[in-house]
């Protein structure tokens, strides 16, 4: 057996160190948890996972190789500390297991469920095998943890007196909230809707994140002492400059909310609606506020347009609410299954990929682009399309219409599942003359400081359009910078942001 020196291995009886069983990876295939049945699991809301057995998990936990060089951690920006947590699971040490998750994550039972699992494409077992199932570990740990009561508010030992503002509840600005209430000082996060937690509230659907896992999280966070002001916009209830005179200094993480648009012939028909006008809506009822939702595809023939995770969540949402067809329409060609050439391990690679929602029905179309909506007494009726096939140049797609070609589909309801442009900054750069960068985010440097002294701003506000972890990442990093800012100093731990400069 090799002898190593990475910190994150145990040694055994001999002094050599392990990881689990190191036979694992070949004794066992990876194996994930059985999803409920189709029909049953469309008739209600629940997240789709069976529970997964111990048993089960621990060999999966095993598969985890004794590598020599974990670049799962390097595939994870948060740094997570993989190897370690699989070691202690299959040896069912689950409290050291979730302080080990929670030593790089502050809310792992969100990534466990949400995050498409970069640390996944860079295990070193996936060059040759499947990769370990290290998302699924993640979220049984955290899962057992709060099971067990082993997840309690960790208040500071003292108070720094000085006050910070978070603008915006999403997982960046949980996060920095998180970080710096621990840290002593007094941290207020406004929220512009009426409940916290930003698109994890409004934006996931129950069926992939049931709330209660974020409810029982901000209880957590406000037994701390974080504080939570809803239903107050920034920019239009408070200025941003009051905010900056009352508080020591203020987080932006806003998020990138500014949605992308498809401005072709008929846009404006009713029945056209944006992703995020539609799903927060089926959030609503399952929150009790509504008994029906005012935008719903029941009885519907749907046309999503848009291949990403969104689109698939506007899939799943249209079905359970009992649409009679739903097609979800992709520009870009049908990725391979397997790595290509230009997406070598450890890398990203654009695979196809198969969510719960899209096993539960509907049609896939991949290379199709939608150049007209037709109506009907003012309402959208049909969808005119066309082919397209992609050459790459200077780095970016370019399509190109193949002849012959043309399609029409009749659609009663269209989602807009196409991304997002950027954050929105009316009310809030004109106040401070916060700067901007090539991509219309707030700009900042490493730091993660505005041109506004005193002035922060952390996730998909200054990133751009991205994935949860990352905002995790870049929550917990912004709070050492704001810390340091406050104090001179700061003990908080920075998160391992790959491909990017150094923030400290």
């Amino acid at each position: 057996m090799t002898r190593v020196r990475q910190s994150w291995l145990r040694p055994n009886d001999e002094g050599e160190a392990v990881v689990g069983d190191i036979r694992g990876f070949i004794k066992y295939e990876r194996q994930l948890p059985e999803r409920r049945s189709v029909p049953v699991r469309l008739r209600d809301w629940k997240e789709v996972s069976e529970p997964f057995p111990e048993l089960d998990l621990k060999r999966q936990a095993s598969r985890c190789m004794d590598c020599g060089i974990p670049f799962c951690n390097h595939g994870c920006p948060l740094g997570n500390l993989i190897p370690d947590w699989n070691d202690l699971t299959y040896r069912g040490q689950w409290r050291e297991a979730v302080e080990r998750l929670h030593a790089t994550n502050n809310f792992p039972e969100f990534t466990g469920r949400l995050c498409p699992a970069p640390c996944e494409t860079a295990c070193v077992l996936g060059i040759s095998e499947p990769a370990v199932t290290i998302k699924q570990v993640e979220v049984s740990i955290v899962d057992r943890a709060w099971e067990e009561g082993w997840i309690k508010p960790l208040p500071a030992s003292q108070r720094s007196g000085r006050r910070v503002a978070v603008v915006g509840s999403g997982p960046a600005g949980l996060a920095v909230a998180q970080q710096l209430t621990r840290a002593g000082h007094e941290v207020v996060v406004f929220e512009r809707d009426d409940r916290i937690g930003g698109l994890l509230r409004f934006g996931i659907p129950e069926f992939k994140l049931e709330k209660q896992h974020l409810d029982r999280r901000l209880a957590q966070m406000e037994a701390e002492g974080t504080e939570f002001r809803t239903q107050t916009s920034i920019g239009t209830d408070i200025a941003l400059t009051e905010l900056k005179s009352d508080y020591d200094a203020v987080v932006l993480a806003c998020g990138a909310t500014r949605a992308r648009d498809l401005t072709i012939p008929g846009r404006a028909l009713s029945g056209i609606v944006q992703a995020m006008e539609y799903l927060p809506w089926a959030n609503r009822v399952q929150e009790g506020d509504l008994e029906n939702s005012p935008v719903s595809a029941n009885g519907k023939q749907v046309v999503v347009i848009g291949g990403g995770d969104t689109g698939a969540d506007c899939l799943g949402t249209a079905l359970r609410q009992g649409a009679t067809s739903v097609q979800q329409f992709e520009i870009m060609p049908r990725p391979s299954e397997f790595r290509t050439e230009d997406s070598p391990w450890p890398t990203w690679p654009a695979l196809y990929r198969v969510s719960s929602s899209h096993e539960e029905g509907g049609q896939r179309r991949f290379a199709i682009n939608t150049e007209e909506f037709l109506g009907k007494d003012g309402h959208v009726a049909f969808l005119r399309t066309h082919g397209v096939s992609t050459r790459m140049a200077d780095g970016r797609p370019h399509f190109e219409k193949i002849d012959g070609s043309e399609e029409v589909f009749p659609a009663d309801l269209v989602l807009l599942a196409l991304g997002f442009t950027g954050p929105e900054t009316e009310g809030l750069t004109a106040e401070l003359d916060l700067g901007l960068d090539s991509r219309g985010n707030i700009a900042r440097d490493e730091s993660f400081s505005t041109s506004t002294d005193g002035v922060f701003v952390c996730g998909d506000m200054g990133r751009g359009q991205s994935l949860i972890v990352w905002a995790i990442a870049e929550g917990r990093s912004c709070a050492a910078s704001v810390d340091e800012f406050l104090l001179g100093a700061t003990s908080l731990p920075t998160a391992i942001l790959p491909n990017t400069a150094p923030l400290r």
